[in-house]
């Protein structure tokens, strides 16, 4: 994991509201923080359900938030575990 504005170190997630990053103090449960963030997009967001955010730097409370791990995948998931558990469900 790390930060979205300085590249630091962060924590593992679940990140709360006033959760901040330990070296320059940004908010870690805001949009830039997270998975479905896509500038470009509608609202910035991969998920259309979301309501509309204007600061995305800053903490809100959308309930969509799931973190990064910076590298655009989800904090936390282990790929190959996913694609196993998804391959033994649809074995015939």
């Amino acid at each position: 994991m790390k930060c979205a504005r300085c590249s630091a170190p962060l924590p593992a997630p679940p990140y709360f509201r006033n959760d901040e990053c330990p070296k320059c103090g940004g908010d870690l449960h805001s949009c830039i923080q997270c998975l479905s963030y896509e500038p470009g997009r509608d609202n910035d967001c991969a998920e259309v359900q979301a309501e509309r955010v204007v600061d995305k730097e800053r903490s809100n409370f959308c309930d969509w938030f799931k973190a990064t791990s910076g590298d655009g995948s989800a904090a936390g998931q282990d790929k190959q575990s996913t694609i196993d558990a998804l391959n033994s469900l649809f074995k015939k």
